[in-house]
């Protein structure tokens, strides 16, 4: 079949099909999360269980994330550079999935994960600066393409294909570890990116995008910038790089963005850094083996946080996002400083099973309450680049709970290390409650 026969199809329309921008943007987050189950989970409690030192894991888990900490280098490329035949963001996704795909293949060149960790971080980090070029494209193209109305549903749904990408990552991924070697999990891993990207070659944004670039016209090449104007809305914005960065500093540095993103990063981090001491006690301390806690990860776990991905999608379009943001802050808050209280009872395997699970659940809400209200807080022209920061310092809050906790196992012990989790959660919740009533918000 000719792909320009398929151009006449509305339902392969981003704009023009409700149940497409779900499914889409659902399955781009799938293509995420795979890597990061694997590399980030599997791999890391496969390690661990190996005998690594916590400090090299915490390491690895760092350089392994290190340049989703950098996306926002991305932003005010793709923001300036976004006219093509193929559309505005297209060929920005399509170009990053073909060399993060090429990358995940240089991974199958590491013999031995065990003896090698310091080159494995260092090739997964390959394969990290395309994937997240590839997310700063998709989340410019989220901005642009879902309407106002949307944009929780939709963003619950990104999540919810994150996450169960890290499911089907951890869980499926550790089993393939241990019985099929390093290699075929490597493997599995490449050919799951590459059918992924064959299907987004089908799919355009709006009507008149085209599946092929058209190289003969100069004036809609990727590489070249869009017109000293573009038009957002009806109204137009210029877009040379002067006034993007302006822009872009304008919005990012605003008090209440400073505030209510940096109670987000302050919540992430507070879960990563318990999540990673966490899974470490499990293995080292509790003797559970490292499938058990990535099977439990990518089964139970999964399916938790993807209901309340869902579920939090539709209540953040139906109470409003800032609402729903300051309750899932204090419940993560108590959650924390209740459940590390009381670890004296991780000893019982179902309180212990319990606490894992519950983990999971703490992720997905904060990012359906914070996503929307991040998204407002983006200014006309800049929202891709914008946006993009914003999710590079969640990125960065990852790394860093993984690199602290990886370094703090060697001096205090694991509860500790969660009582200060959530006393960072805490404080988040206040700061938070206190910059939406100032302005205004009934919560």
């Amino acid at each position: 079949m000719n792909p320009s026969s398929l151009s006449g199809r509305s339902w392969l329309v981003l704009s023009e099909s409700q149940l497409l921008r779900y499914v889409a943007f659902f399955y781009l987050y799938v293509m995420q999360g795979i890597p990061a189950g694997f590399a980030l989970t599997a791999l890391t409690n496969y390690l661990t269980a190996e005998g690594v030192n916590p400090s090299s894991i915490g390491s690895f888990a760092a350089v392994v994330g290190l340049p989703w900490a950098f996306q926002f280098v991305w932003g005010p490329v793709i923001d300036r550079f976004q006219q093509s035949a193929m559309g505005r963001r297209k060929p920005w996704v399509l170009g990053a999935q073909c060399l993060a795909f090429l990358a995940s293949l240089g991974i199958l060149f590491v013999p031995n994960p065990i003896g090698n960790v310091a080159t494995l971080a260092w090739f997964f980090f390959g394969h990290s600066v395309f994937a997240g070029i590839q997310d700063a494209s998709v989340d410019a193209m989220a901005i642009s393409i879902i309407p106002h109305s949307e944009r929780g549903r939709v963003n619950a749904f990104m999540r919810a294909g994150f996450l169960i990408g890290t499911g089907v990552g951890a869980a499926v991924f550790s089993q393939i570890l241990r019985t099929n070697g390093f290699q075929a999990a490597a493997l599995t891993q490449s050919l799951c990116l590459l059918s992924l990207t064959v299907l987004t070659f089908f799919i355009r944004e709006r009507p008149q995008d085209q599946l092929l670039p058209s190289f003969g016209r100069k004036s809609v090449s990727i590489f070249h910038p869009i017109p000293a104007k573009t038009i957002t809305a009806g109204n137009t914005y210029p877009t040379d790089f002067r006034w993007l960065f302006i822009e872009l500093f304008r919005g990012l540095f605003s008090r209440n963005s400073l505030l209510l993103f940096g109670s987000a990063v302050a919540a992430y981090i507070s879960i990563s850094l318990f999540l990673r001491a966490y899974n470490y006690h499990l293995i080292q301390k509790l003797g559970w083996s490292d499938t058990s806690v990535s099977l439990l990860t990518g089964t139970y776990g999964m399916i938790v946080a993807t209901l309340v991905a869902l579920a939090g999608g539709f209540v953040a379009d139906r109470i409003g996002p800032k609402r729903l943001l300051v309750f899932v802050l204090g419940l993560v808050a108590t959650y924390l400083l209740t459940f590390n209280s009381l670890s004296e009872f991780w000893t019982r395997h179902d309180v212990a099973q319990m606490g894992l699970v519950s983990l999971y659940f703490m992720d997905p809400s904060i990012s359906v309450a914070a996503m929307p209200v991040l998204m407002t807080l983006c200014r006309k022209g800049v929202e891709g680049s914008q946006f993009t920061t914003y999710m590079a310092f969640v990125n960065l809050s990852d790394i860093a709970g993984s690199y602290l906790a990886g370094h703090a196992l060697n001096y205090v012990q694991v509860p500790t290390i969660g009582l200060f989790a959530g006393g960072l959660a805490l404080t988040a919740t206040l700061v938070t409650l206190i910059i939406l009533r100032r302005q205004g918000t009934n919560v």
